[in-house]
Parts: C-alpha cells; sequence; structure tokens
C-alpha cells in the first residue's frame, strides 16, 4: 500500500506543477512556509485541515477534490 503522504504530497506536486506555480508560490498563495511545502511533497509531513483548505484554495479546486483525488490515487483504501 502507498504511504498517503506520499501520495498527496504527488498530488501536490503535480497540480502546482500544471498550474506553472513555483514552490515559493504556492506557499504565498496559501499562506504557508516554502519548506513546509517541500516536505508537504516529499511526503515527509501531513497536512492539517488548515493547509488542506489552504493549499486547495491556492491551487484553484476543492478540499473535497484533492481527497477525492487522493482516494482514487490509493485506490479506494
Amino acid at each position: 500500500m502507498t504511504n498517503p503522504n506520499i501520495a498527496f504530497g504527488k498530488l501536490v506536486a503535480s497540480l502546482r506543477q500544471s498550474a506553472q506555480l513555483s514552490q515559493e508560490e504556492l506557499a504565498d498563495r496559501a499562506a504557508i512556509h516554502r519548506t513546509y511545502v517541500s516536505q508537504l511533497e516529499r511526503g515527509l509531513k501531513s497536512p492539517t485541515l488548515v493547509t488542506l483548505f489552504r493549499l486547495s484554495k491556492a491551487l484553484d479546486t476543492t478540499p473535497s477534490k484533492l481527497v477525492r483525488q487522493l482516494e482514487t490515487d490509493l485506490g479506494g483504501i
């Protein structure tokens, strides 16, 4: 089974790159630190609910869409 933190990180990185944002730009938009974005993308940290909401807004999506995609990526655990 894939680690949910790693899958979430890959999802965030993919969405960020699709939006043509740097980690720093995403961090600024989400009001979080750039190193935290890096840690999330590498699967080293788990996002809080507040962070999930901030990231989804910064990526122009919704928290539910992020979680739904994460469930799909993880094979519907």
